[in-house]
């Protein structure tokens, strides 16, 4: 199957000392697997990023000296982790799980400095996290959405375009220089929001496309782990992007 996005081509899914389809016998890639293990995934980000979310704040409720250590900590961590499973597929049984757990540290932090600036929007976002995720999996399983080649091509291009985006960001802010209106909370950069949360939501398609490829090639047993890592990192920006969107709609009241 050709596809756009290189994480997502047949070879992905090909044992890498031999170059074949692993046979079911000898275990392979099952759907019920990379369900259980998103889950467990997602059970250690709850379990670190509420330690983070604990001791972010003092109990006077200033910000705590460990708090950036969570959060830019959290947030390297993961990033390296993300490419090493990437690049070491075979590596996702271990790196995926110490993925989550830096993830966890990352989100808990973030979350608490929202929450604490905008009480509500981390319960906000969870709910439209998971419910983007429920319904776009109902919309996908009953075929109204199909991961074409073409829709692959856009929503891969779309999303190296954010990524340019957030890149040039942070390099310009280095040198205190802002891209305007994006990040704003006016009309255009709300719009820029919603936009970047289609597109996150969109790559849950992917995602799912994936996966369901992953099992219908037999795919090597570790790559339920992979399927789960690449579930979590969609998730995981999805949440970030509904919180970024959640304060600027709530900074105009």
């Amino acid at each position: 199957m050709r596809s756009g996005n290189p994480a997502l081509k047949e070879s992905t899914f090909l044992d890498l000392g031999s170059g074949t389809v692993v046979s079911r016998n000898a275990g392979a890639m099952t759907l019920n697997g990379t369900v259980n293990k998103t889950g467990f995934l997602l059970l250690l980000a709850v379990l670190t990023a509420a330690f983070a979310w604990n001791n972010t704040f003092t109990a006077t409720g200033e910000l705590a000296p460990a708090a950036m250590v969570y959060m830019w900590g959290g947030l390297i961590g993961g990033l390296i982790l993300a490419l090493v499973t990437i690049f070491k597929k075979t590596w996702a049984p271990v790196s995926a799980p110490l993925y989550a757990l830096f993830e966890g540290f990352f989100l808990g932090a973030i979350s608490a400095v929202f929450e604490a600036r905008y009480p509500g929007i981390v319960f906000q976002a969870v709910l439209l996290t998971f419910g983007t995720l429920f319904a776009l999996l109902m919309v996908y399983r009953s075929g109204l959405i199909k991961a074409t080649e073409n829709f692959k091509l856009g929503v891969v291009a779309a999303t190296g375009g954010i990524a340019l985006v957030y890149l040039a960001t942070i390099v310009l802010g280095f040198f205190n220089i802002q891209i305007p209106l994006i990040h704003e909370s006016g009309l255009v950069g709300i719009g820029f929001s919603l936009f970047v949360v289609v597109i996150a939501a969109l790559n849950l398609v992917l995602d799912f496309d994936f996966i369901e490829s992953g099992v219908d090639a037999g795919a090597p047993k570790y790559m339920e782990w992979y399927g789960a890592f690449g579930l979590m990192v969609t998730l995981v920006w999805l949440y970030v992007e509904f919180l970024r969107l959640l304060s600027k709609l709530q900074s105009r009241n």
